[in-house]
């Protein structure tokens, strides 16, 4: 059974912290009302700086078995520690998942695995704080070799010193769509409260979500957010998640009227044609750059050109704003484009060894 493919979307909410019996059932109370399929709550906090509120422990487990039995919810807890998966396992938790900080160092997720060889429960895996998707990859492929067969990645952003474009931790949504291209199996759940920090900006980053193909969220949620002990800023009221819930577009990757379907494909068959294009040119390009090389080595030039680099970047970013390209954009394809016709200008000189 695919466990986190058995809703679309699959929806896990609830406080960042369990902070008393009274605020933990009161969540659990409001969002079993909800289409939520798992029930999250930290039991153990990783805080940034000791003297921060670091969860309640053992005690909370107590609290979500008791909310397992009478609400019917399936809960998951955060685990750090070998001793935390022995604890959660002994009160019946559900579903576990492995935090950034966690997932970040190899030595730490190998001692969770070997914590739970022979157990098969479902586990979702958090990025690491760092843009790595082969530490992100290889901690699933840990998992996998435990015999854990239902396991669930999740984009929470990436740190980044400073904030930048108003997110907490940047998306870079280019590393979990990569993780898709490599294990397109794989069920991958956004989690926007981790990534805007800003409960204002919870609602637009879930919907970007459900746009670009993500399976599920996991959404922060307490009664009283503003009251929260922990990350009160990025959390929202259940109702607040009743309404994302009720207004979420949930868009299908394949389209079942055939006329939708003709139009589609017309339009991919001239994006293959123009990608090809793309590619003739560039090949052009290059070939071009070699050419400059051995004009630059003849006549003793360096090959990087600071004063021309700067002329083209400007004058692309500037046509590229005229055809509605954002200049950001434009300045990354050919700082690409101009890091490789540099090493061609270099290796455009090797010549044959005489034999």
């Amino acid at each position: 059974m695919d466990f986190f493919g058995s809703a679309k979307p699959f929806i896990v909410a609830g406080p960042c912290s369990a902070e008393t019996r009274e605020q933990t059932w009161e969540t659990a109370e409001a969002i079993s009302q909800l289409p939520v399929q798992l029930f999250r709550a930290g039991v153990w906090k990783p805080r940034t700086r000791p003297g921060s509120f670091e969860g309640t422990g053992t005690e909370a487990l107590q609290w979500l078995s008791e909310i397992q039995q009478h609400l019917g919810l399936r809960t998951t807890v955060e685990v750090a520690e070998p001793a935390h998966v022995e604890q959660a396992l002994k009160y019946g938790i559900h579903v576990f998942w492995i935090g950034a900080r966690t997932t970040v160092n190899p030595f730490q997720v190998q001692k969770i695995c070997d914590a739970l060889k022979g157990v098969n429960i479902p586990v979702m895996v958090k990025n690491p704080v760092s843009p790595d998707v082969d530490l992100w990859q290889g901690s699933i492929e840990r998992l996998m070799k435990t015999g854990i067969t239902d396991i669930a990645a999740i984009h929470r952003g990436f740190y980044s010193y400073g904030s930048g474009n108003g997110y907490r931790n940047q998306p870079n949504w280019t590393i979990p769509i990569e993780l898709k291209r490599r294990m397109p199996e794989l069920s991958i759940l956004c989690d926007p409260s981790h990534i805007t920090g800003k409960r204002s900006n919870v609602a637009e980053t879930a919907q970007k979500a459900m746009d670009m193909h993500f399976d599920g969220l996991m959404i922060e949620t307490h009664p009283r957010p503003e009251e929260a002990w922990s990350d009160a800023a990025q959390q929202i009221t259940p109702a607040e998640l009743k309404t994302i819930l009720e207004t979420l577009v949930v868009r299908d990757e394949f389209i079942t009227d055939m006329t939708g379907q003709v139009q589609l494909e017309h339009l991919r068959e001239q994006m293959d044609i123009t990608d090809a294009e793309i590619i003739d040119l560039l090949a052009r390009r290059m070939d071009l750059s070699e050419q400059i090389g051995i004009i630059k080595n003849q006549y003793n030039m360096t090959f990087y050109q600071p004063a021309r680099w700067r002329e083209i970047l400007e004058s692309r970013c500037n046509q590229g704003i005229l055809r509605n390209l954002p200049g950001d954009f434009v300045a990354e394809l050919f700082e690409k484009i101009h890091s490789e016709s540099i090493r061609r200008q270099f290796t455009g000189l090797k010549q044959p060894e005489n034999k």
